[in-house]
């Protein structure tokens, strides 16, 4: 007879990711858990849909489905990506805020936040910064063992929490002196 004894791996932990793509009428959010092994799991994805018409209040709506989506899967640590200038600068500056209110509503979870800016996501899913999306999406699709169609925000969002993830291991890396 075989005993299957479950030893605790104190040195295997796990992180939360939430992954944030940031807009003023959709926000995306991708969550992934990474072990300290290197292995990323796919826990869910989807988008906040803001309709108000008032800016402001889009902008809480934004903070309170940040607020939600942390309540419900409680990430450890949330990545989001950067603004990048539009070719209008109103849609810039309206981006910056649905930033704004989803960083605030991790700060007030008591999140970490780091910043990832779009070239950096694809360099780290896609090897080059260039990657159009629908190579990013296959990328995430492929890395997550995921079937089906994602939603555009929703995959993007799975990408920034991959490309924080990458980056948190090879930090790691560096400090273990294994690169």
């Amino acid at each position: 007879m075989f005993w299957l004894i479950y030893q605790y791996d104190k040195y295997n932990t796990v992180t939360r990711i939430l992954g944030i793509d940031p807009g003023s009428r959709i926000t995306g959010y991708g969550i992934i858990e990474e072990t300290s092994r290197g292995s990323s799991r796919y826990i869910a994805s989807g988008s906040i849909k803001v309709k108000a018409n008032l800016f402001p209040e889009r902008l809480k709506q934004i903070f309170d489905g940040v607020t939600e989506v942390i309540a419900l899967y409680q990430p450890t640590e949330m990545a989001i990506e950067q603004v990048f200038m539009h070719k209008n600068a109103d849609s810039a500056l309206k981006l910056g805020q649905a930033r704004g209110a989803a960083i605030c509503a991790s700060m007030v979870a008591g999140l970490p936040v780091s910043e990832y800016a779009a070239r950096q996501v694809k360099q780290a899913l896609v090897g080059k910064g260039g990657a159009d999306k629908s190579q990013v999406q296959h990328m995430v699709k492929i890395l997550l063992c995921l079937q089906g169609e994602l939603q555009e925000d929703a995959s993007d969002a799975l990408g920034i929490s991959l490309c924080h993830s990458h980056y948190q291991q090879t930090e790691q890396r560096i400090k273990q002196g294994s690169l």
